[in-house]
């Protein structure tokens, strides 16, 4: 059926629901050039302002995934999943997928690149020497049916009305629409065919997400689309309010990862993960509680078997195992400069999305798609908020290649600690955990 544009257009910014039929209409005839940008523009500016029915965000996200092919496996197989809606330090997507898989679940993930503040599991993956993240979606599916899982950018065949309308999203300030973001997420996890998905819903200074009302609003919509089409999705609240682990940075968050798998892991990262895939094994009745998921876990962390696991998919995906006990063949920063504590005081705040964009300066981060990274660049950060400190104490270290700019980034993360005489309490890791 024929709709007029300019009806649809007016009837959203009037606050009327949109149908699947005239959502279909509108994607379709953008994609196919009918309709123009500043049309599409107006209508995800309406959707900004008026938000969404469930059933107008899952008529985006049935619209987004026709765009484009989609993945199935076999009914029978743990398909299962995760997302981060991002943050600063955040490599748990390494330790997670090669655990998982290592306890009988099939995780085919999609993961996307760094941009501003935050990191991509792409960019940490590609530090490892000829390690390829970038495959059909014919040869993705065989590496997660004979490994258990890969770790993959997204094929141009798979949801392309994501990449045209995210990209029409970010420059017409329409990127934090709660509607829209689930149509984005949802749309590429369910063409993928997971079956099991759990979020990892980061809030706090080095988030998206400010707080956990906001959070709350994006997580009812991200569980009720995912549900419409017979996702079983989870949404664990983490706090994003301290650079998660010690290394920021590709290479050594790449390394910090290859450290977690050996057995030898941060309170942080673990707490989180163990959180995270507990809700996948629970959630494809692989275990009954939490109790149960977290032993599964540590069997497969000391039998080497998550280790292993990950050493296979490397070598699958073009890289170097190697690197796996020779961290040297990982690129290398000249520089090392100190970073250390200007006052005696516990830590009340971490300023992370400022640290994020500080660490962009030497290139650990880009702040547009087409900017080059070193690899090498980052930086390893120990305390954490309500830790105690005495001026001149290590905070961290910087690595770089260019000590000149290097000089100027340590002093603004150092600028990112608040520290304060008065005690500060300990921040909880997880906030709550929507199931």
């Amino acid at each position: 059926m024929q709709y007029n544009p300019v009806e649809l257009i007016i009837k959203k910014r009037d606050g009327y629901e949109l149908s699947y039929d005239e959502i279909g209409f509108f994607i379709t005839n953008y994609l196919s050039g009918n309709i123009p940008e500043y049309q599409m523009s107006a209508l995800l500016m309406c959707f900004y302002f008026q938000g969404a029915m469930p059933k107008e965000i899952s008529a985006l996200t049935q619209s987004y995934i026709d765009s484009g092919k989609r993945i199935e496996f076999d009914a029978a197989l743990p398909v299962a999943d995760k997302h981060s809606t991002g943050g600063v330090g955040d490599k748990l997507s390494l330790m997670l997928a090669p655990i998982a898989a290592a306890l009988g679940l099939y995780v085919p993930m999609i993961s996307g690149r760094g941009l501003g503040h935050t990191g991509g599991t792409l960019d940490k993956l590609e530090a490892i020497p000829g390690f390829n993240t970038q495959f059909s979606m014919e040869d993705f599916k065989k590496l997660v049916l004979t490994h258990g899982y890969a770790l993959v950018g997204q094929s141009s065949a798979m949801v392309p009305a994501d990449k045209r309308i995210y990209a029409l999203r970010d420059v017409t300030a329409t990127v934090e629409s709660a509607a829209l973001i689930t149509a984005s997420i949802m749309s590429k996890k369910i063409a993928e065919g997971t079956k099991y998905l759990v979020i990892d819903l980061k809030i706090g200074s080095g988030a998206f997400m400010p707080n956990l009302k906001r959070a709350r609003e994006l997580a009812e919509h991200l569980k009720t689309t995912g549900e419409s089409f017979g996702q079983k999705v989870a949404v664990v609240f983490s706090n994003m309010n301290s650079p998660l682990g010690e290394a920021v940075g590709n290479a050594l968050e790449t390394i910090e990862a290859i450290e977690y798998l050996k057995g030898n892991y941060l309170p942080d990262t673990y707490e989180i993960t163990t959180a995270l895939i507990s809700e996948m094994l629970m959630m494809a009745g692989k275990a009954k509680d939490f109790s149960q998921a977290e032993t599964m876990i540590q069997k497969v962390l000391e039998d080497g078997s998550a280790l292993a696991k990950f050493g296979t998919i490397i070598a699958a995906q073009g890289g170097n195992t190697k690197v796996i006990e020779d961290y040297s063949l990982f690129p290398t920063a000249k520089f090392k400069l100190p970073l250390v504590a200007p006052t005696s005081g516990y830590i009340h705040d971490i300023d992370s999305r400022a640290i994020g964009y500080a660490l962009v300066r030497i290139k650990a981060g880009r702040m547009k798609t087409s900017d080059t990274l070193d690899y090498a660049a980052g930086a390893m950060l120990k305390p954490k908020i309500g830790d105690y400190l005495e001026a001149g104490e290590y905070i961290g270290e910087l690595y770089c290649n260019d000590n000149s700019k290097g000089s100027e980034v340590a002093d603004l993360i150092c600028k990112a600690y608040t520290i304060m005489p008065e005690k500060k309490e300990k921040e909880k890791l997880i906030f709550d955990i929507l199931r």
